[in-house]
Order: C-alpha cells, then sequence, then structure tokens
C-alpha cells in the first residue's frame, strides 16, 4: 500500500512540477503581437525602437476644403518612429510611443503658392496596435487637451500662414503584406490659422516597410 502512495504522491509532485513549464511553453507557442523577420517569429521587444518612411511610390496627401476651390497637398516625404511600450502574447494590443513624425517636400497645386514646411505638434502620441480582424491601429494625444495636431505652412509672395488641424483618434491599418501601415481618408478639423486656412483636411498615406531598428539589419515587424 505505502508503494502505490509513495508512486501516487511522485507522481502528482511531477506533474506540479511540469505544469508551469507547460504553461510557459504555451504562452511560448501563441507568440506575440508583434514579431520581426516573419509573422510568428521572434517578439519585437520592449523599448524597440520602430521606425518607416512612406511607402515606395506612394505620397502623402492632404485634401483641404470642398468642390472646385479644394486645394490638395502632396508631399514626398514623410516618417515616423515610435518606441514600443508593450507587446503581449496574441491575441492582444500592442502599444507604442510615437516620438516622432515627419512631412517634407510639399507642394500644393495651387498657383503662386510654396509649402514651406508641416510639422507635428503635441509629440509624442500613444499607438495602438491590434492583431484583431483588419490589424486595425489607432493613435491618439498622449495628454489630456494635447491631441494630435499638424501645422502647415504656406506662403504666397511675401505673405506667409500657419494652418493647425487636429484629430481625436487618427485609425489606420497594418498589413503583412509590404509590413505597412495605411491611413486613408483621416478628418482633421480647423483649430487656428485665419480665414485663409480650410475648415477641414483629410490625410492619407501609406508608410513602410515598418522596420525594427534596434536589431541588426533592422528587420520588418509583422503582425501576427
Amino acid at each position: 500500500m505505502r508503494k502505490y502512495l509513495y508512486l501516487a504522491m511522485t507522481a502528482a509532485s511531477v506533474a506540479a512540477l511540469a505544469a508551469p513549464a507547460a504553461a510557459a511553453a504555451a504562452t511560448s507557442a501563441s507568440g506575440h503581437v508583434l514579431t520581426i523577420g516573419r509573422a510568428g517569429g521572434k517578439a519585437v521587444a520592449a523599448k524597440a525602437v520602430l521606425k518607416a518612411g512612406l511607402a515606395k511610390g506612394t505620397t502623402a496627401v492632404f485634401s483641404l476644403g470642398k468642390g472646385k476651390s479644394a486645394e490638395t497637398l502632396t508631399c514626398k516625404s514623410a516618417g515616423f518612429s515610435a518606441t514600443v511600450v508593450s507587446n503581449p502574447a496574441k491575441p492582444g494590443k500592442a502599444t507604442e510611443s510615437q516620438t516622432a513624425q515627419t512631412v517634407g517636400n510639399c507642394t500644393v497645386n495651387k498657383k503662386g503658392i510654396v509649402i514651406k514646411g508641416v510639422k507635428a505638434l503635441n509629440l509624442p502620441y500613444k499607438v495602438t496596435v491590434s492583431d484583431s480582424k483588419g490589424d486595425p491601429v489607432t493613435v491618439t494625444g498622449s495628454k489630456k487637451g494635447k491631441p494630435i495636431e499638424l501645422a502647415a505652412t504656406a506662403a504666397a509672395g511675401s505673405f506667409k500662414v500657419t494652418c493647425t488641424y487636429k484629430i481625436g483618434t487618427l485609425k489606420a491599418s497594418a498589413s503583412n503584406k509590404g509590413n505597412t501601415i495605411t491611413i486613408t481618408n483621416q478628418e482633421f478639423f480647423y483649430v487656428s490659422g485665419g480665414i485663409f486656412c480650410p475648415a477641414k483636411a483629410n490625410f492619407s498615406a501609406k508608410f513602410g516597410p515598418v522596420t525594427d531598428s534596434s536589431v541588426k539589419k533592422s528587420p520588418a515587424v509583422f503582425v501576427n
């Protein structure tokens, strides 16, 4: 009888010791929301710095106003940099702090107007990347009362004006095809600048490939 009790206790002990290892293996097997190199690859580490410019052959576009008088601001260069805050096991949402946003080499379809620059205000922004259907990405201001804002400065001769626009939540979508993030017709609203500034500005852009600059050779980032 003692022999059987001993065997039973031994089996229970082995099972208890194996349980944490099995749980860890299951978590590891599930993968993380963001990985590098391939889908289901190595997890992107916290504090990793992710970067991307415009996808090859694309431009960033601001559609200003409506109707025949509408202006289109087209920018040939743009990019962002974001630091990973958390990257949980899937399913879930990874979080990032966007520390930089550049937009440059811009022109407008109105004769005589020169774009002096476009600047992102109120950085850093809070970014979430979800592995739910469509791999949605959201960007918001990281501080109360400090939304995402873009300021565009234009000049016509000696006259110069800076138009500022804001958005509460910018929505985008990630794709593992080309490791891109696509923003489509996100509506920014007028904040300041005067009567020469349109009331709204719709922003569209495609960034990619998104890479992890903290790792040698900057591998592409995937959403799982």
